[in-house]
């Protein structure tokens, strides 16, 4: 399913510091530069149109929440949602977040780090392109504190299987374990804008988490 086009942005909103670039950083790298107050850092790698990174930012002021998109029109999008609510403690990176934790993020830097509804490339000569890697893997498991959290959710099934085979074999983090599914308080109380829709359709959601011992 191809993603919706994006609403339109107001031209008066500076979202520029809420932005940046995966291929301006030099290593070493220090994503507490990227915020006005030092907290504990949770990063989402495919942040979409920043629905995570919105709400979580608001509820949690007292943590910093750093996304990864791809797509920059959708990391811009993103970036002008937290401006727009003046989210401080939100921002927001585009381009490539496999290099972003390979080459840039430090050892022991997150508490968390999430990953949801990311592309299955379906085609057997595109599986290369997922995000759900043995190197990614184990680099989830370097940038993330003791007792730091892994959360990966998907639609699809086989997706969901393979990715729990490769936990087991790459990783020495704890899990899978079970993650309750929450009731929606209302229209947008939903992980993602993915989330939503498989919800609302009645589709299968398929969840983790894992946790580095401490």
């Amino acid at each position: 399913m191809g993603r919706r086009s994006l609403p339109k942005i107001d031209p008066t909103v500076n979202f520029q510091p809420w932005i940046g670039d995966v291929e301006d950083l030099e290593s070493p790298f220090c994503p507490q530069s990227l915020f006005p107050q030092t907290a504990d850092l949770e990063i989402e790698v495919g942040s979409g149109k920043g629905l995570f990174l919105l709400s979580e930012s608001g509820k949690n002021p007292q943590r910093n929440y750093l996304g990864n998109e791809l797509a920059r029109k959708y990391a811009r999008y993103a970036a002008y949602r937290l401006a727009q609510s003046g989210r401080d403690n939100g921002r927001v990176l585009a381009g490539d977040g496999l290099r972003l934790f390979r080459e840039l993020l430090p050892d022991s830097c997150a508490v968390a780090v999430h990953v949801y509804f990311p592309d299955p490339w379906w085609k057997d000569r595109h599986r290369q392109r997922r995000v759900m890697q043995p190197e990614f893997i184990r680099d989830i498991q370097r940038v993330l504190v003791p007792g730091g959290v892994f959360h990966f959710w998907t639609d699809v099934k086989q997706y969901f299987d393979e990715t729990m085979a490769l936990m087991q074999e790459h990783s020495s983090l704890d899990g899978p374990r079970t993650v309750e599914v929450q009731r929606a308080e209302h229209d947008m109380d939903y992980r993602t804008h993915f989330e939503r829709r498989m919800r609302i359709q009645q589709k299968d959601v398929f969840r983790s988490q894992f946790q580095k011992p401490e």
